[in-house]
């Protein structure tokens, strides 16, 4: 790295870029913060400088941000992996929080689990999210809490098909679920020595029973829809997330991610996910799209997502996953009983094959949409 008068050469060009992204102060609050760094003894490359200007907590602050971004978008630097610490705390909190005899087993467990991660993501396989490992960690933790205070248990070896039963009838509703992750865990002790019997292994199944969740009804829809299409005071984002999930299906990981790019304006059309095609999209969600857009632009942001919000107009990462949760609060909706609902329509009313092409899915998992109920109103020739 080329260095001037103890600087980088590069500051200028960073100079340049926090002033289009930020206010003048702040842009020089920020270039004179990364001179002391670039100064201060310690290494000066820009990986070092970028790790040194992180804020420590949840956030890394928005001078790591923007540096971030600029050192990234020269090839300078790696970037952050703030994502990756976040969620290995919130793994260590679910590990912690195990009692102390049994949790040496779990935290080997929770390392098993990110090394199989590591392992997919490098296979070009699916690995499993952070949100799907913590759920498993929160479960196994939940186990250990029971079977300490509970069973008087300490020690995995002693664990029985009766304690494992135990802790499954506390939670009727999730049993499932908890069986899933029992079996996972007591396979994984068991292949590393910790027990010598699996205690879940004869434990029966719950059969599946399809689809339960809740789904709105048509007068709900209706409702919801005018209200996004009709309200010139409802916010572009909730009209957006609202419409795309009762209409499309969409998800929230897909909402998140949508850039700008990704609407073609010419034939209406939305690229989406993983879905192997662009989504025609209706006139009211190219309304609502351009809504959308034209909110942007009054923001005046460089950050290339179709969702923007005030936190993140100086960025370019997408908007946070609790603010897409609760955007649709004002109309008392949620977005995945919205797409739920869309989903079980779509399923009953065509092939699941069909829809599973259509929206990027795999036909196996919609079949539990099927229902063996056929609404009345759908038969021909009643009353």
């Amino acid at each position: 790295m080329g260095v001037l008068d103890g600087k980088p050469e590069w500051l200028a060009r960073f100079a340049e870029f926090a002033t289009e992204r930020h206010c003048v102060a702040r842009a020089c609050l920020m270039v004179s913060a990364v001179g002391r760094l670039a100064v201060d003894g310690g290494p000066t490359h820009p990986q070092a400088i970028l790790e040194r200007s992180r804020r420590p907590g949840r956030s890394a602050g928005a001078l790591a941000r923007t540096l971030e971004e600029f050192l990234v978008g020269e090839h300078l630097a790696f970037g952050l992996d703030q994502q990756a610490r976040l969620a290995h705390g919130r793994r260590q909190r679910r590990v912690d929080a195990a009692p102390a005899t049994l949790r040496p087993a779990v935290q080997a467990f929770a390392e098993h689990l990110v090394s199989s991660q590591e392992r997919a993501r490098r296979a070009g396989t699916r690995p499993r999210a952070d949100n799907t490992i913590e759920q498993t960690l929160g479960i196994v933790r939940d186990l250990a809490i029971f079977l300490s205070g509970e069973r008087a248990k300490h020690d995995w070896a002693t664990v029985d098909v009766g304690d494992v039963e135990a802790f499954l009838g506390l939670h009727g509703a999730n049993r499932r679920r908890r069986l899933h992750v029992a079996r996972q865990f007591f396979r994984w002790a068991h292949k590393h020595k910790l027990v010598l019997v699996d205690p879940t292994r004869d434990l029966p199944g719950i059969p599946n029973r399809g689809f339960t969740g809740p789904t709105l009804t048509l007068a709900q829809q209706r409702q919801l829809f005018r209200r996004w299409t009709t309200d010139p005071d409802v916010h572009p984002h909730e009209a957006l997330v609202g419409l795309l999930a009762l209409l499309h299906a969409t998800a929230n990981r897909e909402l998140r991610n949508l850039h700008v790019d990704d609407y073609e304006p010419v034939g209406h059309t939305l690229r989406v996910g993983r879905r192997p095609r662009p989504v025609p999209l209706d006139p009211v969600s190219v309304a609502a799209v351009q809504r959308c857009l034209s909110h942007r632009a009054a923001l005046g942001t460089r950050n290339p997502h179709l969702i923007v919000t005030a936190q993140t107009k100086t960025r370019s990462t997408p908007a946070s996953e609790a603010y897409l949760s609760h955007v649709l609060d004002p109309a008392g909706a949620a977005s995945k009983h919205l797409r739920s609902t869309r989903i079980l329509d779509l399923v009953i009313t065509l092939d699941p094959k069909v829809v599973g092409e259509a929206l990027g899915m795999q036909a196996e998992g919609l079949v539990d949409y099927l229902a063996d109920h056929v609404d009345p109103g759908r038969l021909t020739g009643t009353n």
